[in-house]
């Protein structure tokens, strides 16, 4: 029996292209108005500049502010600039007051002033007081829509409480138990609340151990926490313990995705993410800085060849069978880096625990370099009848393995002591090392035992 087919998801962005192309903007308004925010600015991305502009055009202006919090920064810098103020101002108005903090940092003065005085006095508050925090903190994380009750009440009052109001807020997972000074005194889950007798006081059911955040926790320590105890929601608190709002997985997420964006740039050199259709200038700007230090290390890396000419005209093998040596040492450098950083980003790695992972590290290369370098050097001597090049290539596989996991482990650490970012541009420094590096010891050892 055949199997059946999956229905084929309709390409939105196609279609987008196809109508903007034909210069109908009708079918892009019906288009964009059936889909989810983040789904627009997927298709925004990946229109150029000039079809952006007229799309965005079509986009329902109460849904602009949502759009515009899905988009990588470059492409909603843009897009704000094609803004006036009161689309602005009516953009921001549908948004949460935490998801208006996200956006106030890409909009000029006089806007930010009207999207303030356009809030009610509660709103203005609470942006305030989220604003008043560094963004990258759990402050500037945080929203101010958290339920408290006290824990002398019944269950029951709690959910007639619950039942008043309009709507929970999202991610509502649990209540937050607090004293008459507003100091966190444990939670109510939403389960226990609704699976327990209502004549129960709160103080029976609530959780008393608490996952909390001080306000100015670094957002990379937020994350690691909701990732490690699976975490939907947690309370962020003073130096007082006075509840000032909560976090949600949501917001964690998009700190989450940021991190590995960031990550991902750094790990390639770039300064910043880009849009794809940014202009050339633009481009080279983020990319120059890099290509430089590339460039440089590739002149060192020639300039070695180069001492080992003679050798070279001797023994043509050793042109073949060279980029093979620095190829494998780049490989491996880069996968002992990646681990080094994500360990430093979890916090796993301590001054403690440092000589033990490097240690590892370094019998791990050699056992590699004895396996993969011994099968390389059968490869050579069945190639070139010639034994001694066949040990030369395993002890400068060997040797060049070794070096690459200790240029994986000091480059992050050492960027880290300096205060840099350990991942940003680790990959080409570690290429670079690995290069020079591996094609000086195979020449070197090809030179001394060999020619």
């Amino acid at each position: 029996m055949a199997k059946a087919r999956k229905p084929k998801k309709p390409d939105h962005l196609k279609r987008v292209l196809a109508a903007l192309e034909a210069g109908d903007t009708a079918p892009v308004r019906g288009i964009l108005a059936e889909l989810h925010p983040a789904d627009i600015a997927h298709i925004l991305v990946g229109l150029p500049p000039e079809q952006r502009a007229t799309a965005w055009g079509q986009v329902d202006i109460q849904h602009m502010g949502e759009v515009l919090l899905e988009l990588p920064e470059a492409v909603r810098a843009d897009l704000v600039k094609l803004m006036d103020g009161a689309a602005l101002v009516a953009a921001a108005r549908a948004l949460d007051t935490d998801d208006i903090a996200d956006l106030i940092p890409d909009l000029s003065d006089e806007v930010i002033a009207e999207i303030l005085f356009a809030l009610d006095k509660q709103d203005r508050q609470r942006l305030d007081a989220v604003l008043s925090y560094p963004e990258d903190t759990a402050g500037g994380l945080m929203n101010v829509d958290a339920i408290t009750v006290r824990e002398n009440i019944t269950l029951e009052v709690v959910l007639r409480y619950l039942r008043r109001r309009d709507e929970l807020p999202e991610h509502t997972n649990q209540l937050f138990v607090v004293d008459r000074n507003d100091h966190v005194v444990g939670i109510l889950s939403v389960s226990k609340l609704l699976t327990s007798d209502a004549w129960m006081r709160v103080s029976q059911v609530m959780e008393r151990e608490v996952i909390k955040f001080p306000v100015l926790t670094p957002d990379k320590e937020v994350a690691a926490a909701f990732e490690r105890y699976n975490l939907i929601s947690a309370p962020v608190v003073d130096e007082n313990n006075h509840l000032l709002g909560r976090i949600t997985v949501d917001d964690v997420v998009d700190v989450m995705r940021e991190q590995a964006e960031r990550e991902r740039l750094d790990r390639a050199g770039l300064r910043e993410a880009e849009d794809m259709f940014a202009s050339v200038w633009q481009t080279v700007r983020n990319r120059w800085t890099w290509v430089a230090i590339n460039l440089v290390t590739a002149i060192i890396a020639s300039r070695v060849i180069g001492a080992f000419e003679g050798s070279i005209e001797k023994l043509v093998a050793l042109a073949s069978l060279m980029p093979i040596v620095a190829g494998i040492g780049g490989n491996t450098g880069n996968q002992t880096t990646t681990m080094i950083v994500r360990a430093l980003a979890l916090g796993q790695l301590t001054e403690t625990n440092m000589r033990t992972l490097f240690a590892k590290e370094i019998r791990v290369s050699l056992v590699n370099g004895l396996v993969w370098g011994g099968l390389l050097g059968i490869l050579a001597y069945l190639l070139y009848k010639n034994i001694a090049l066949g040990v030369v290539m395993t002890a400068a596989m060997t040797l060049n393995l070794m070096l690459a996991a200790s240029a994986g482990v000091l480059i992050p650490l050492t960027r880290l002591k300096l205060g840099r970012d350990p991942a940003r541009g680790s990959s080409v420094l570690i290429t670079a090392i690995t290069d020079s590096g591996g094609f000086f010891i195979f020449l070197g050892l090809a030179t001394l035992f060999l020619i």
